[in-house]
């Protein structure tokens, strides 16, 4: 790739390849300054928010905006490009507003106060509120009141609503999936039978892959429910496999139990099938690397795809002022976990909706794809092929 070197007006210099998978795990460290117009972003929410998405080199990421980043956002002729010290490192595309956020319900609610496009998936939480929400029990990492309290959603969305937005996401902004996820309920299913009826209104009426997230319920019956709806897969969300701190920053988490969430993903993997349950297992929160590693290689051993992501500090939350962990922290647990996925055979294609066949949060499923998993019982990391690369956003 040729490029202009702004330091020296009218110097070409020759930028080196570009490493897609390391450049995206900078950028989810350092963040980017956005030098242009960023149309698609979020803010608040009950995950990874107050960020920017985009497609770098053709893969979708979310990149939270940093004024002191050293990478750097920048419009051009055709699209965007990300910029370090003046030299363009990679191009960036479909950031546009999409075009169902223009519309509404016959009752005057805005249809992007009841979901969002994260890029070509559909999301929205289906009931922005959470019994832990406020209390001694508040996740530090959660801002799932934020965006409630600024006005950007409503409390709660129902069924048709959903399938309403979920048609026009589909026919007019090319939306391939659905994420529903909810705050955790104080009933004995934890609000996974709405969150699941809302996903069952989607697929029936827009035809879309649905994935719905929500805690262990108290029964595991209540799994066969939900998968007697028609759902495709289940986020089923631990956060972090370190007991010590799930116990300072989600003490209800805590109090469930990891050996609960292990009980719950079996019975979840026997009805949904290998590879279409996931649990979230954010990394830079104090916790034991080579612990996480290890109960992450537990999960895929029973056919769990734990998505591995960064912290996203989120501003409102309790966590805010956390730094986000660097590439060299997060690097060498992607390359073992991915390493955990090739074995079994696993990987984003097997997810078939939600977050782990987005992949925008994380950069696990690129370090898998692009060769740098670390075999099994190896220290080091092998790599050298291409990265596989999804396709642009459709229209971009």
């Amino acid at each position: 790739m040729t490029v202009t070197d702004e330091r020296s007006p009218g110097e070409v210099v020759e930028a080196p390849p570009v490493d897609t998978a390391a450049l995206i795990m900078d950028l989810q460290s350092v963040g980017l300054r956005v030098e242009t117009e960023l149309e698609n972003s979020r803010t608040g929410g009950a995950g990874p928010s107050d960020s920017g998405m985009l497609w770098i080199e053709g893969v979708p990421v979310t990149v939270p905006p940093n004024t002191t980043s050293p990478y750097a956002l920048r419009a051009e002729d055709e699209g965007q490009g990300i910029y370090r010290d003046g030299v363009k490192v990679a191009s960036v595309s479909g950031t546009r507003r999409p075009r169902f956020y223009d519309l509404e319900t016959a009752d005057g609610v805005p249809y992007h106060q009841i979901a969002l496009l994260h890029l070509d998936s559909l999301a929205s939480t289906v009931v922005q509120a959470c019994n832990y929400w406020g209390n001694s029990d508040q996740c530090g990492f959660c801002g799932i009141g934020v965006s409630l309290a600024a006005g950007a959603t409503i409390a709660r969305k129902t069924p048709e609503m959903l399938a309403e937005v979920a048609v026009a996401a589909r026919d007019l902004d090319g939306a391939v999936d659905a994420t529903l996820t909810t705050g955790s309920s104080v009933a004995p299913d934890r609000g996974a039978l709405y969150v699941a009826r809302c996903g069952q209104a989607v697929k029936e009426a827009a035809g879309l892959p649905v994935e719905v997230q929500f805690e262990p319920p108290r029964s595991l019956d209540v799994l066969h429910q939900v998968h007697d709806m028609g759902i495709d897969s289940v986020g089923i969300h631990i956060e972090s496999f370190d007991p010590a701190v799930l116990a300072r920053v989600a003490p209800g988490k805590f109090r469930t139990g990891v050996d609960t969430y292990f009980r719950t993903w079996e019975r979840a993997v026997h009805l949904f099938g290998e590879g279409r349950v996931s649990t979230y297992v954010i990394l830079g929160m104090g916790e034991d690397p080579d612990l996480t590693v290890e109960m992450c290689r537990r999960a895929v051993d029973i056919g769990v795809y734990p998505f591995v992501v960064p912290l996203r500090p989120v501003a409102g939350s309790l966590m805010e002022d956390v730094p986000a962990p660097a590439r060299e922290y997060t690097e060498p647990i992607y390359r073992k976990v991915a390493g955990f996925l090739a074995e079994r055979g696993l990987g984003a294609h097997t997810a078939v909706a939600g977050c782990a066949r987005c992949q925008a949060c994380s950069s696990l499923d690129l370090v898998q794809q692009s060769g740098g998993a670390t075999p099994c019982g190896s220290g080091g990391s092998v790599g050298g092929a291409p990265l596989l690369q999804i396709g642009k956003r459709p229209g971009a």
